[in-house]
């Protein structure tokens, strides 16, 4: 962030929290396709210093709070999330490690390009159903 922390910017912050978690808890996003693009647009964030940001804030309330409900209701697979996660944390490591040696409008225009692609997946399919629902 570019300037100190200022009541504004606190309030900006819980709102993207709340968005984001709101989100998170709803779709399933929260982290890479709230969290990011809110710093960097609202309080001036670089592009690195948002991603920082946002794995950091995934820490604890992803780890466990979000995830109990799921889990209660019988929609959390243990022995693929223990895969997946020993997985990730390799591949944040390497993500990590890559993005501070890559030019910045690289990851700026990758990251565009995979909300891009995932929006016009997402659209496609949603559309699809809704066009049949309409058919007799």
């Amino acid at each position: 962030m570019k300037n100190p922390m200022t009541i504004t910017s606190i309030l900006i912050l819980i709102i993207i929290g709340l968005c984001a978690g709101l989100l998170s808890g709803f779709v399933g996003v929260g982290g890479g396709l709230i969290i990011v693009p809110a710093l960097v647009y609202l309080l001036g964030f670089t592009q690195l210093a948002a991603q920082g940001t946002s794995l950091a804030v995934l820490l604890l309330p992803v780890g466990f709070l979000a995830v109990w409900h799921y889990y209660k209701q019988g929609n959390v697979d243990v022995s693929a999330s223990l895969i997946i996660g020993s997985a990730f944390v390799l591949g944040a490591l390497a993500g990590g490690h890559y993005a501070h040696k890559l030019d910045i409008n690289k990851i700026k225009f990758a990251f565009a390009l995979l909300m891009l692609l995932a929006s016009l997946k997402l659209l496609w399919s949603a559309g699809k159903a809704l066009f049949f629902q309409l058919i007799p």
